[in-house]
């Protein structure tokens, strides 16, 4: 006979085995999608604009476009991607407030990849004057890691993240992780093992399906895994990749419905988890710092309304 296991008073036996916490929070997960909140019924996506998209322009030719994209916050790049942070530096803290005031723009979120994880201080500071309270970077850890190895990688960099965790939690701002390829988070299990381990409220995921298998169930899934961890959406697929120069109508195969990828099935995951975080329509161009469509600001504004169509379409 196979003597019961006892874990926090909690007797198991083989027909009733032993819950871990990663399975717990799957089936609450699951539980919450059975069991939608009456607010998911009047659900909307929050709709953020990422200066990226339009290349090295101006800001003063960005931020008149955020409200025609249906957002109503800027998320700032910095250089390689775009150069609007060193613009918004350059002009001084009280002319970029101004510039934002002008255009009845919010500073939804910095994007830092450069700065990665654990140097964001200053980027906090700076940014939280003008009311900004999400930042994205990229993991920290060896890559190309799996199971066992992952599982400890993934943990030792949600301790690292502590005291940075602290630092948000005291002014109230969430660090996104973003799923990077040819990263520490490249994986749907970093993913998971980072939810369940991230010490503070304050930790959490910027999803980017890109850098993901493209399969709709599976992203689904993840999406509702992540639950409230979930802080920023990518509305981005891979469609035919983004470091190869190609014929543009290829290259735009990232963008919301143009590539093969159907987002019903992650936008009602989305809804399922009243998702109240962040959704960017995003792809890279190459080479990166260039506008994703020729044409000027009001091209690239037109494309991005054709994927905000699309994606609202699907809700």
């Amino acid at each position: 006979m196979i003597k019961p296991q006892t874990t926090c008073g909690i007797r198991h036996t083989p027909q009733f085995p032993m819950l871990t916490r990663r399975h717990f929070l799957q089936t609450v997960a699951l539980t919450a999608a059975a069991t939608r909140s009456p607010a998911a019924e009047g659900f909307k996506l929050r709709y953020i604009l990422s200066s990226s998209m339009y290349g090295t322009m101006k800001l003063d030719e960005i931020l008149p476009e955020v409200a025609k994209t249906g957002a109503t916050h800027l998320d700032i790049w910095p250089l390689k991607h775009g150069d609007q942070r060193e613009q918004a530096k350059e002009m001084g803290d009280e002319a970029f407030s101004a510039l934002l005031a002008k255009h009845g723009v919010k500073l939804g979120c910095s994007t830092r990849y450069d700065l990665g994880p654990l140097r964001l201080a200053g980027e906090m500071k700076w940014a939280g004057q003008f009311g900004c309270k999400t930042f994205v970077c990229g993991g920290h850890g060896p890559k190309g890691l799996k199971g066992d190895d992952l599982r400890a990688a993934v943990r030792k960099f949600a301790e690292e993240m502590k005291p940075h965790c602290a630092l948000a939690d005291n002014i109230g701002a969430k660090i996104a992780i973003e799923n990077h390829g040819n990263g520490l988070m490249e994986s749907p299990d970093s993913i998971r093992w980072l939810v369940e381990f991230a010490p503070s409220p304050a930790l959490g995921i910027a999803l980017a399906p890109y850098h993901l298998p493209q399969d709709e169930p599976e992203l689904a899934a993840l999406i509702r895994e992540c639950g409230e961890r979930l802080f920023v959406f990518y509305a981005w697929q891979h469609g035919k990749g983004c470091t190869k120069v190609q014929p543009k109508e290829d290259e735009l195969m990232q963008m919301p419905g143009r590539g093969t990828l159907d987002f019903g099935p992650l936008v009602a995951a989305l809804r399922e988890i009243d998702f109240k975080g962040w959704t960017s329509i995003f792809m890279h161009p190459t080479p990166r710092g260039i506008p994703i469509v020729e044409g000027g600001a009001t091209a690239v504004t037109s494309e991005i309304n054709r994927a905000r169509a699309y994606l609202d379409g699907k809700l």
